[in-house]
């Protein structure tokens, strides 16, 4: 160890005896050694027989570098666990480190109380080691199929955002969080580290962040192993986290600093947590503990291989023998394993020797077998108000205007009141919350802030419950480990940035689709989505905020678990998300705009649409009774208001057209139901669109995504679709329909193209399209806005 590292131990004895010191080591190898076994061996699990070439698998996969660091750490956590009676969750960063993962929730016997064919013997070993990365097995990270965890291997730069989220409103938790470094690397995990500033000592857990630095990521050094002690040390300070160090390769030097430093990590975390809840009160913002574990990359691995440096370099990343054919591999493995003395920690059928076994914790205080790793064990439905009593008077339809998320921030501040007990809701924005018009919620509850506060800030303290912080990726690692660990939340964001999180929501859209095929996987409150600021109405903004391609993004994931809906305004708004908050195991996105729009359906006529999903507006339509000479679809508020335009345009001036108007709030309707639960059959669908009327569709977002929805339909060939074109600058509103042809002008003129009949008038049509497009434009540059024909038109 260097000088600086010993640093850990001043002030504490060792903590741990002699004996201590020879039944952790044995903890240790047999974790390795089964750690190992799972990348390399398809039988012989024991090296019971010397080891052949047909022992070993024929592909080999899987990540050793970080594996034995992480065998480290759970073994001292357990040791905490049962000294304290604490509860503790592991998240663990590296996720490729799923063979340390699975030996120790293999060692605590909850690997085989989830699946009793993995056994605790020799048979149940070499299952073990062959399902790993192996066809019909599991994968090599640490996925929904893993005990323990609520983190994906994918999930690179999560883990830090995903703890805090698991300790907010779980003031019994500590959530230890390994980072490796090179996931320390990533803007989320940089930015996660800021969570401390909204971690209430009061009502939340605590988080202890253990930065693992081995030093190397695939063929790199890392960062922060590459950074003097004083400059590392002076960051994660500067941070608000107080470090302790823990540096070497020795083993039993190696467990006595790790012991000390988890101890004065833990006393620190009591201290904290027992001054805050005896004042009732936080005098100051904590600084909290936190461990930097430095050890060799491939710990107790090889040392070389062919010559070449493994142990304590990148080339241990990975599989560090491969090739077994090859040369003296074969020995190079065989040794290694048997350096672990297997003969001395499984008896002869197979089971882990008492001692060792004695070292796990009980029942649910096994890491492994945590219920805030399965959130459902612990969630609780919400209480949700009744809606219908925020509902907005609209006496007749297009004639009342209203701000659709003023009034669903009315309903959600009812939400959040009826459940201020539970503890157990939150909303989350990245800053935008007021801004996206949710400001009644701060009539409950104030903005979670533990950072210095002034007497003239705006709602901030330390219990408030709206996470605001301009990082998309923390509120959504935020909300995924407060929704993981059993409770509820919505997200509200601008449609534009939302795109930030693509690849999380990518992670949590496969973990939901795996946690579904897993029998003792409960479900999880849904991750709801309110996108709001959206592409149509960001015309002040300009180009740079204009992007509905999160709907595209959405519509890729598995049937079961994505949900896209378009409310036309406020009322359908309401009942979406009411449906939403009460929704499991889901993707929930709900676009809906916050300027000032035309409302359409009073309480009753919302409920029943949404109830459908889509359905005719007979108000709209003219064509009852008979065959429409074209349908009229629409998705999204701006979009219905720009074909209910056109409708009322094409019914004034050729009053014998027969239009079909249909509305659609659950876009997936369009789908047929053997590619989503929520797909109309085809023979209803073709009852509304017709099998061969043309269907002039208005949509939020990129036109393509309709005509992937529908092109298996019979009339598919007759959808002509308008939406955003990747067209857009500072503008006025309407001039960005006009941009992108989603304007009722020019929905108009392809109405008319499309409908055989009227061909005859469609130049003349064209032409006064053309009229009314240089009209506009004359206007809006001459005066700054839309012309009042536009601003003040109605539904009449």
């Amino acid at each position: 160890m260097s000088q600086d590292s010993r640093v850990v131990t001043d002030g504490f004895d060792k903590p741990l005896s002699s004996d201590e010191l020879v039944i952790f080591n044995r903890w240790w190898r047999a974790a390795n050694y089964l750690s190992v076994g799972q990348i390399y061996l398809l039988t012989n699990p024991l090296l019971r027989e010397p080891l052949k070439l047909e022992h070993t698998k024929p592909r080999l996969l899987g990540h050793w570098g970080t594996t034995p660091g992480i065998n480290f750490i759970w073994l001292h956590l357990n040791r905490v666990i049962k000294q304290l009676d604490q509860n503790i969750l592991l998240i663990c960063g590296p996720g490729h480190g799923a063979p340390g993962i699975l030996a120790s929730t293999w060692m605590e016997r909850t690997y085989s109380e989830y699946f009793p064919d993995i056994t605790q013997d020799e048979a149940g070993i070499e299952r073990l080691f062959r399902q790993f990365s192996f066809p019909g097995g599991v994968p090599s990270h640490a996925a929904a199929t893993t005990p323990g965890s609520i983190h994906e291997g994918g999930e690179l730069g999560y883990s830090l955002s995903h703890a805090y989220g698991a300790a907010f409103d779980n003031p019994g938790l500590v959530v230890a969080c390994i980072i490796g470094d090179g996931e320390a690397e990533t803007g989320p995990l940089a930015t996660s580290w800021h969570s401390n500033k909204f971690l209430d000592p009061i009502r939340d857990g605590a988080v202890l962040p253990i930065l693992h630095l081995n030093g190397y990521k695939i063929a790199n050094p890392t960062v922060l192993a590459r950074i003097p002690y004083s400059e590392l040390e002076a960051l994660l300070r500067g941070y608000g986290y107080d470090p302790v160090f823990v540096e070497g390769d020795e083993p039993d030097l190696m467990h006595q600093a790790m012991a000390a430093a988890m101890d004065k990590a833990f006393t620190l975390i009591r201290s904290v947590q027992a001054e805050a809840r005896s004042s009732g009160t936080s005098k100051s913002r904590p600084v909290w503990p936190m461990i930097v574990l430095k050890s060799p990359k491939g710990w107790t691995g090889p040392k070389t291989v062919d010559g070449l440096r493994t142990e304590g370099y990148w080339r241990s990343h990975q599989v560090p023998v491969s090739e077994l054919a090859k040369g003296d591999h074969l020995a190079i493995l065989e040794r290694w394993m048997r350096s672990y003395r297997p003969e001395e920690l499984f008896d002869e059928d197979g089971r882990l020797h008492s001692d060792i076994r004695m070292l796990a914790p009980s029942d649910r205080k096994r890491m492994s077998a945590s219920p805030y790793a399965n959130g459902g064990l612990l969630r609780h439905p919400l209480r949700l108000p009744d809606f219908s009593g925020h509902a907005l008077d609209v006496s007749s339809p297009g004639q009342t205007t209203g701000e659709a998320t003023r009034i669903l921030g009315t309903w959600l501040r009812d939400v959040m009141t009826a459940n201020l007990d539970q503890a157990n809701f939150r909303i989350w924005s990245p800053d935008e919350n007021n801004s996206n018009r949710l400001n009644a919620v701060l009539d409950a509850t104030n903005r979670a802030w533990d950072a210095e506060r002034y007497d003239y800030d705006d709602h901030l303290a330390s219990d408030g419950r709206v996470m605001e912080i301009l990082s998309e990726h923390t509120c959504q690692g935020w909300l995924e480990g407060y929704l993981l660990t059993g409770r509820h939340g919505l997200f509200s964001c601008y449609e534009a940035f939302v795109r930030i999180v693509d690849s999380m929501v990518n992670q949590h859209a496969k973990w939901l689709k795996t946690s579904r095929e897993v029998p003792w996987r409960q479900p999880v409150s849904s991750l709801n989505y309110l996108i709001t600021s959206h592409v149509w109405r960001q015309d002040h903004n300009g180009f740079s905020h204009q992007d509905p391609g999160f709907l595209d993004h959405i519509a890729t994931k598995k049937g079961e678990v994505s949900r896209i809906y378009l409310p036309p305004d406020a009322n359908t708004l309401l009942c979406t998300a009411d449906h939403c908050l009460r929704s499991c195991d889901t993707l929930n996105v709900i676009v809906a705009g916050k300027q000032p729009e035309l409302q359409w359906l009073d309480m009753d006529a919302a409920i029943a649409h949404f109830s459908k999903g889509l359905g005719i507006w007979e108000w709209a339509s003219n064509d009852k009774g008979e065959e429409p000479d074209a349908v009229i679809a629409c998705a999204g508020d701006v979009p219905t208001l720009e074909a209910l335009a056109a409708v009322k345009l094409l019914r004034e001036h050729i009053p014998d057209v027969k239009l079909r108007v249909i509305n659609i709030i659950d876009l997936m309707k369009l789908q047929l139901p053997e590619q989503h639960p929520h797909g109309l059959p085809n023979d209803i669908f073709d009852l509304l669109f017709t099998v061969d009327r043309p269907v002039i569709f208005a949509f939020h977002g990129y036109p393509s995504l309709i005509h992937r929805l529908v092109y298996k339909r019979t009339n598919a060939a007759n959808f002509h679709v308008h939406g955003y074109q990747e067209e857009g600058t500072t503008t006025t509103p309407f001039d960005m329909t006009v941009l992108n042809e989603l304007d009722r002008f020019h929905l108009v003129a392809n109405i008319v193209r499309r409908i055989p009949r009227l061909t005859i008038r469609a130049a003349y049509v064209g032409e006064a399209v053309l009229d009314k497009l240089v009209e506009h434009k004359r206007y809006i540059h001459k005066y700054g806005e839309d012309m009042p024909e536009i601003r003040n038109w109605t539904w009449s």
